[in-house]
């Protein structure tokens, strides 16, 4: 399964379409006791993406899930649908199991065609953030798409703005693309008004794409209020801006080719807001409580 599946899940879930898939056990908690707190030294919140259990939601479980969510100590997530529930049924969840969203995603052409439904859903849920995750393309990236998508993402930050809400692009590595002035990536954030878009750093594909995640916080500094804390597996291929790579590629924190005390002391001098750990490896529940423990024995 390659991760580009995201933009179809995206759209489908949050667009309130997704079905249950049956119920079954949920895997077993990575440790028993009343839900602590997380330690890391991240001046930032940790939270969870939620579409790292994506494949465990499908199964219809959302209350279990939640739970075992709060039960690793996460407060905060970044919500990736509803499943089969109602907004509202949502929400209530996640106030029973003691979470909070701070983000939420919404699909390129959600906001494009119902950028109301999106802030919907966002104030129903009481994100701080939307955040969109794929542009819509054909390979290879291009500067006119790139272009468009930059005249999208300021009409859109505007509309959310007024509706106290902040516009985030998450990078999907297919940005840096060579352009007539450094990449495709900067020629999106040159032509966004700081304002009204704030960009959210996927680290794995930042880096599968050929960019530098540490010199992207420098050039760009107060543009990433977001992270997604994702590794890449020792051995896969950089510099590679397709956008896609295989689910099984993503590894633990502290495991691949990432350096994240680099990557996340420069986070803390530029002030990143939260930072989700994010997934998709396919079995991300048994991998989810040892990316917790290496942010735990980091100094930074």
């Amino acid at each position: 399964m390659m991760t580009t599946t995201r933009r179809a899940f995206l759209h489908t879930t949050l667009a309130g379409v997704a079905a249950a898939a049956g119920s079954s056990a949920l895997p077993a908690l990575a440790s028993q006791g009343a839900a602590g707190s997380l330690r890391h030294p991240l001046t930032g919140a940790v939270g969870l993406q939620l579409y790292s259990l994506r494949h465990i939601f499908q199964k219809g479980d959302v209350h279990g899930t939640l739970a075992m969510v709060r039960q690793w100590g996460f407060t905060d997530v970044e919500v990736a649908g509803f499943y089969d529930l109602a907004p509202a049924d949502y929400v209530a969840a996640l106030k029973k199991a003691g979470l909070r969203a701070a983000s939420i995603g919404g699909g390129y052409e959600q906001l494009r065609d119902d950028a109301d439904g999106v802030i919907r859903n966002a104030q129903a849920v009481g994100a701080n953030y939307v955040m969109t995750a794929w542009i819509p393309h054909e390979r290879p990236f291009s500067r006119d798409v790139a272009q468009r998508a930059a005249e999208h993402f300021n009409e859109w930050g505007r509309k959310l703005k007024d509706a106290g809400l902040r516009f985030a692009y998450h990078v999907h590595g297919y940005e840096f693309q060579p352009g007539a002035d450094g990449t495709l990536f900067d020629l999106i954030a040159k032509n966004t008004d700081p304002a009204m878009v704030a960009f959210e750093m996927d680290v794995f594909w930042v880096a599968r794409g050929g960019g530098d995640p540490a010199a992207l916080f420098r050039t760009y500094p107060g543009r990433f209020p977001l992270t997604h804390l994702k590794d890449i597996r020792k051995g896969t291929l950089l510099c590679d801006p397709t956008g896609t790579a295989p689910d099984e590629t993503s590894v633990v924190l502290g495991q691949g080719m990432i350096d994240w005390p680099g990557v996340l002391a420069e986070a803390n001098r530029q002030g990143t807001r939260y930072h989700f750990i994010e997934d998709e490896h396919p079995e991300a529940e048994k991998q989810i409580p040892d990316s917790l423990r290496y942010l735990a024995s980091l100094k930074l």
